[in-house]
């Protein structure tokens, strides 16, 4: 059953690696856990603050230097959810970064509360257009929602192809799942499951990508994520999107030197 869903930084979460018989001890856990953790999603539900997506344009072009173009796309992580205006959110402390180097043409395609059934359906909705990086930003609605690793996996490989298909990206930025174990609105052992819930999805996802290519997955956030939370104690703040456009543009400057954008 679910444990709480609707609601909405990558994740390092110790070193543990996950034995044969992983799968059977998470349903295992799952099913001692379930009355506990149901009890505590239904109170996280209640009490959690809703926060409005970040306010600010989603499309746009600036930056000076060769031409760059970047489409973000995701769940309320990408939408901003956390901070009041776009400047502060992921996407726009990306920009910040890039347009010091790069004229930056850019989209923001997310709505908050979204899995990732759903960012393929908005993707699929969406006008083809050729762009230099995709950067998808999803996952925490299936985690919370518990669907299978499989399925998981199944999933994300549907978006790489679908984003293939329509927007032909020179990189691919999966944006590993957040550290949900360090998630402050969530009590324990809620937190602590969901914690190994996403901490599994990554190194599974991991697992099946080269280890160089077009395709990556990035994890920008290590140790101790409280500071990087926003009020609601789940979304991330501006300092947590700091963290995370760091990581995302470190990455595609380092990329575009080795090989330029067309």
């Amino acid at each position: 059953m679910p444990v709480f869903a609707g609601k909405q930084t990558p994740a390092h979460f110790g070193t543990t690696v996950w034995s044969p018989m992983a799968s059977f001890k998470r349903y295992f856990l799952l099913i001692i856990l379930s009355p506990i953790l149901w009890l505590q999603s239904k109170h996280v539900r209640r009490v959690t603050p809703l926060m409005p997506e970040a306010d600010g344009p989603r499309q746009g072009t600036s930056g000076d230097g060769p031409a760059l173009s970047i489409l973000v796309a995701g769940d309320s992580g990408a939408a901003g959810v956390g901070v009041a205006c776009q400047d502060d959110a992921l996407c726009g402390q990306l920009l910040q970064r890039l347009c010091k180097r790069r004229t930056v043409h850019w989209q923001l395609m997310a709505v908050s509360g979204l899995d990732s059934p759903g960012l393929l359906e908005l993707l699929a909705c969406a006008s083809a257009k050729p762009y230099d990086v995709v950067i998808l930003c999803i996952g925490v609605n299936d985690a919370t929602a518990l669907h299978s690793h499989a399925q998981w996996l199944k999933w994300q490989q549907q978006l790489a192809d679908l984003v293939q298909e329509r927007f032909t990206p020179e990189l691919l930025i999966h944006s590993a799942m957040p550290p949900m174990h360090g998630f402050m609105a969530l009590p324990q052992p809620l937190r602590w499951f969901m914690g190994r819930w996403a901490h599994e999805m990554n190194r599974q996802l991991a697992g099946v990508l080269p280890a160089q290519g077009q395709r990556v997955m990035l994890r920008p956030y290590l140790g101790d994520v409280k500071e990087c939370l926003a009020v609601d104690g789940f979304h991330p703040g501006r300092k947590g999107y700091a963290v995370w456009a760091d990581a995302f543009s470190a990455q595609i400057l380092d990329d575009s030197k080795r090989a330029p954008y067309r």
